[in-house]
């Protein structure tokens, strides 16, 4: 953090490292404001440089923590000023169908993007906690955070995630507790229609969800599509950003994988850690014939004993080394 080491010299000398013990919360609540690991990462590093520049004025009325958030919650409401919401592929339009042809990529600003989990979760702590904070980052509640207005997904995340009460709220937006109170009501509504649950612990990552899993990458490996579609509900989701064609029948997801997808035949996935579930770096043949090439960082969702659907991020140029997976792999 050598950019927060000079603005003031007659601060405390543990300035640095009181601030810095916050980050991984800080960014945890940013992502899931701006959807973006990126954008995240940029948010709290200004939230911290503004927080080292008037650590002067700062007079200990609340705490550093709540000082922190109040700072960071500013710097996200000035970055979403006036844009639009990022999504995913489910939010923009029905599904689609294999014969349809593969559309144009969309801008990058559009879609929500991962976060691998070491970058927002404590590696240690209460199981219980652990639970809740990987249910607060998956990729669903992520995109379904992005339909409230900022100042309303700020109150929720607030009251419903991190717990805090009403009047710290009020006080850190600078408003009533009956206008917090009512943003909470309408937030609630919105997130619920979208049939998402918010501060509710996920079921454990148990064995059972370990080898469903295995399963899937067993299945994907060989390329087995009655085996893969065998492991998928029949609703289940099947998308690529940054392209916003997805698919949900197991004939359309079968009619891809052997069609347009068939480059993928011959993959290997690379486990990691993305949004509170086990995800995969897909390296594919490289056309050369010469090892294998990153093609998507894959998220799954699990519902029940069965997945509920796939993601495959394709922007691997900056996925890749944000996961720490290498951006080539041997035969």
């Amino acid at each position: 953090m050598s950019d927060l080491a000079s603005p003031r010299q007659e601060a405390p000398a543990d300035l640095e490292g009181l601030l810095e013990q916050h980050r991984r919360e800080l960014t945890a609540y940013c992502y899931r404001m701006l959807g973006s690991p990126f954008e995240a990462e940029d948010a709290v590093q200004e939230a911290l440089l503004r927080a080292w520049r008037a650590f002067d004025r700062f007079e200990g009325r609340s705490s550093v923590r709540s000082w922190l958030y109040r700072i960071a919650t500013n710097v996200c409401l000035d970055m979403l000023e006036g844009r639009g919401r990022r999504a995913l592929p489910m939010d923009l339009g029905p599904a689609g169908s294999a014969e349809m042809p593969l559309p144009g990529p969309l801008p990058e600003v559009t879609w929500i993007q991962p976060i691998p989990d070491g970058r927002v979760l404590a590696a240690d702590g209460d199981p219980a906690e652990q639970a809740e904070q990987r249910e607060s980052i998956r990729l669903a509640l992520v995109a379904a955070l992005q339909h409230l207005p900022p100042r309303q997904r700020a109150v929720l995340i607030l009251r419903e995630v991190l717990r805090w009460k009403a009047a710290e709220v009020a006080e850190l937006l600078e408003t009533s507790v009956a206008s917090v109170n009512s943003a909470l009501q309408r937030a609630r509504a919105t997130i619920s229609a979208a049939g998402v649950e918010v501060g509710q612990p996920g079921p454990p990552i148990d064995e059972e969800q370990r080898e469903l899993l295995a399963r899937y990458v067993d299945a994907f490996e060989r390329y087995d599509m009655d085996a893969l579609t065998s492991l998928l509900h029949e609703d289940a989701t099947w998308s690529m950003p940054p392209y916003d064609l997805w698919l949900q029948t197991h004939e359309d997801v079968r009619a891809w994988c052997l069609g347009p997808g068939i480059g993928c035949r011959g993959s290997r996935l690379i486990p990691v850690e993305a949004n509170g579930v086990r995800g995969f770096g897909q390296y594919k043949p490289a056309e050369s014939g010469d090892g294998l090439e990153p093609w998507s960082l894959q998220v799954p969702e699990v519902s029940g004993d069965r997945l509920g659907g796939i993601t495959f991020f394709l922007d691997t140029e900056t996925l890749f080394p944000l996961f720490g997976l290498p951006l080539r792999l041997e035969e």
